[in-house]
């Protein structure tokens, strides 16, 4: 049976929750993932009155559109993360610039996403977790192990009341293994589910454009990591590199030609589709298939239009034949 195709509202948060879900089904989207901001989803609203959600639903309903998750990426960064005045972006004004106000209003922000998950019907919420080692990724000025582990201990010390709440709701939290995130590639994830001690609550959000360009091979985290693959993205990104450009990006804004990569519309990058849905199929994954279209150099609705014809074309199912199986058979007797 095909996976759900959704799309990432995150992208469109310029557009009102109700004249999005109307374009995604006029588009031929089966639902949303539900980016918590902008006019999508107010969690603390969400989390505590439910008139707000049988209004949000019955918008969803109106346009026959589903939801099987809520994206809380933008919360979830400010709880990890060291202050830095970019996370001012994500916040309300009254802790902007107040690290420690800040750090506090984004675990009071994912424990109501948690609440906003299930009261919405979803149980998954998608996201980041920040960090606070990101900066020592490169060992100069040197690195200890030390440095290290002390940013996975904080990491855990300051997720595990909002993991808690996460279990009170019986909602699961997917992390997208993401550079700037504690989890950025295979080890520091498997790292990371050893830090939670495999706690059930913590799985990914595979999102195969971060892994790519980064030189690794996507579907294999899949087959790494069969049973945390809890939502997956689809997103495509295509290398560059031209003897010029370099893989760290060199400052250059996304669509910037002169880039060493960039995302691209589905389709059009380097990222093998196939194998990731053959993978996905091994590990009996039936959840969305969630498009987070990003192209700096493509219409965007053009693209988000031709990106769910991409995901239809490969969106298939295992077989339910063993091919050879009765080959030791004869003909029948007559």
């Amino acid at each position: 049976m095909p996976k759900p195709v959704t799309l990432f509202s995150g992208q469109w948060a310029d557009k009102t929750f109700e004249d999005l879900c109307q374009k995604a089904a006029e588009w031929g989207y089966e639902g949303l993932e539900i980016a918590c901001w902008g006019d999508h989803m107010d969690v603390g609203r969400a989390a505590e009155d439910m008139s707000y959600v049988i209004g949000k639903k019955k918008i969803l309903e109106k346009h026959n559109m589903n939801c099987w998750a809520l994206g809380a990426h933008l919360a979830g960064q400010c709880v990890g993360d060291s202050y830095d005045e970019r996370l001012n972006a994500f916040v309300p004004d009254s802790v902007k610039g107040q690290p420690e106000k800040l750090r506090q209003w984004a675990i009071e922000e994912m424990k109501s996403t948690a609440k906003a998950a299930k009261n919405m019907g979803c149980s998954v919420v998608t996201g980041f977790m920040g960090s606070p080692i990101w900066k020592t990724w490169y060992s100069f000025p040197p690195t200890t192990e030390e440095m290290i582990e002390k940013g996975f201990v904080l990491i855990h010390k300051l997720w595990t009341p909002i993991f808690d709440e996460f279990d009170r709701q019986n909602v699961r939290f997917a992390l997208e293994v993401h550079p700037t995130e504690i989890a950025f590639d295979f080890y520091t994830a498997r790292r990371l589910l050893e830090t939670f001690n495999f706690r059930p609550t913590l799985g990914f959000n595979f999102d195969p454009s971060h892994l790519l360009w980064q030189g690794m091979e996507p579907h294999l985290f899949i087959r790494e990591f069969p049973d945390r693959i809890y939502h997956v993205h689809m997103k495509d990104v295509s290398v560059t590199l031209d003897g010029k450009s370099g893989i760290l990006g060199s400052f250059l804004p996304f669509g910037d030609l002169k880039r060493g990569w960039n995302f691209r519309s589905l389709g059009h990058g380097d990222v093998n589709f196939e194998d990731i849905i053959r993978e996905l199929n091994s590990i009996d994954y039936l959840g969305p298939l969630s498009v987070e279209w990003e192209d700096n150099g493509m219409d965007r609705e053009f693209g988000v239009r031709e990106s769910l014809e991409f995901v239809r074309s490969i969106n298939f199912s295992s077989s339910d034949v063993v091919f050879d199986k009765d080959m030791k058979s004869g003909p029948a007797d007559k």
